[in-house]
């Protein structure tokens, strides 16, 4: 099995407050030019002719996830309620399709494909934090009786969670995804090897720390201890390759895309690209080829409206975590959850609390929820092992 990664959203600077009048103007100027960057952008190319045919190849390189739409209507009344207003949560995934342009060189196209990278992405409702949870491929779950693409319908299974994406696409895996978590996903997006190469080169290359050399013929990538800076081809095999990296785990592997995508996001934050029309086209042009949306987020105008409201997210809550896991108790190659831990953990995004990470190797401790009430005043929230955006960059 091979994996992917899936494209994280980019939020935008969150500047502090300036102690003078004038000091303030300016924090909003520079904060105004960066968050409104992509808006001026789609503005700009629907503002001519010229300008509107590169908004309608934007928009057009993003596929629309029809099919997935109507399977998940056929189930509305099964799925879970969002409890909190304006919080979102978008399923984040990567497939490991061999079909399309590029993607042949990887192996076979056996004519399925599998989520071998999956993330939840929750947004909070005030939109300053967001929280990506990894979801083990190997987690063994409930997947429910799912459509699939010869018109029959999956029986109802206990397997592997990417078995879902591979019998019934996106909407059986969103289905699965909201039976374990009882959270409501409102978008999804899907991603294939292709897209997350190009997108890797829009942004020339994402910097690494490696403490060791890396030399791994399967994914094709050999690379220097120290300081690297990858480009797409290196990515993709840098968060694919599983034998030559860390213990070879699955877990291991889940944290180092985590890693990779928090550096990623500094580097989209760190530079001029949202400010450079010249570099902003490329990333744009990436961002939307190879990519599968439900329909609400299939045009670029969708997607700004979902990028808009992550603007204020400061860095350091830009968070990333993998759910509670253990191996199976039947089988050691393959993972269930840590409980109650994941239920902690899925009751909080539920309910839009925060939720707290730590490099530590620790369990996650118990507390109850902020705002408890208690005489003594709120516990603390409990904290998970993860890591934040900001702990990502090279030292």
């Amino acid at each position: 099995m091979t994996d992917t990664a899936g494209k994280p959203v980019g939020p935008g600077p969150g500047a502090g407050a300036s102690a003078t009048g004038d000091g303030l103007v300016r924090r909003r100027r520079r904060r105004w030019g960066r968050n409104s960057a992509l808006g001026a952008a789609v503005l700009l190319v629907v503002g001519t002719g010229a300008g509107w045919a590169v908004y309608a190849r934007l928009s057009a390189n993003i596929t629309a996830d029809e099919a997935a739409a109507a399977e998940l209507a056929r189930y509305e009344r099964e799925r879970p309620t969002a409890l909190v207003r304006d919080a979102q949560n978008i399923l984040l995934i990567g497939s490991d399709t061999r079909a399309g342009d590029g993607n042949g060189k990887y192996g076979k196209d056996a004519g399925t494909e599998r989520s071998d990278t999956t993330i939840l992405l929750h947004l909070a409702a005030d939109r300053r934090s967001a929280t990506a949870v990894s979801l083990p491929r190997d987690l063994m779950v409930d997947i429910p009786a799912c459509g699939q693409q010869d018109g029959r319908r999956s029986d109802p299974v206990f397997a592997m969670f990417n078995h879902a994406f591979q019998v019934g696409g996106s909407a059986c895996t969103i289905r699965t995804v909201e039976k374990l978590t009882g959270i409501r996903v409102d978008h999804h997006m899907v991603l294939d090897f292709s897209g997350f190469k190009e997108m890797v080169d829009a942004v020339d290359g994402v910097e690494v720390c490696l403490k060791e050399p890396v030399d791994d013929k399967a994914a094709k990538l050999k690379l220097p201890a120290g300081k690297v800076r990858l480009d797409g081809e290196q990515a993709l095999g840098f968060v694919r390759a599983r034998k030559s990296l860390g213990n070879g785990s699955d877990t291991e592997r889940m944290e180092r895309q985590q890693r990779f995508l928090g550096a990623l996001v500094n580097k989209v934050r760190g530079s001029d690209v949202l400010l450079n029309p010249v570099k902003l086209y490329p990333v744009l042009d990436a961002a939307t080829s190879s990519l599968t949306t439900d329909p609400e987020l299939a045009s670029l105008r969708g997607l700004y409206q979902l990028v808009r409201g992550l603007r204020d997210i400061p860095i350091e809550r830009v968070q990333f975590l993998t759910v509670p896991r253990e191996s199976y108790v039947y089988d050691a190659n393959r993972d269930q959850l840590v409980e109650p831990e994941a239920e902690r953990l899925f009751a909080r995004l539920r309910a839009d609390q925060p939720v707290v990470v730590t490099q530590e190797n620790a369990q996650e401790v118990p507390g109850q929820d902020t705002g408890s009430g208690a005489a003594d005043g709120p516990s603390p929230a409990p904290t998970f092992r993860g890591r934040t955006a900001a702990e990502q960059t090279c030292e």
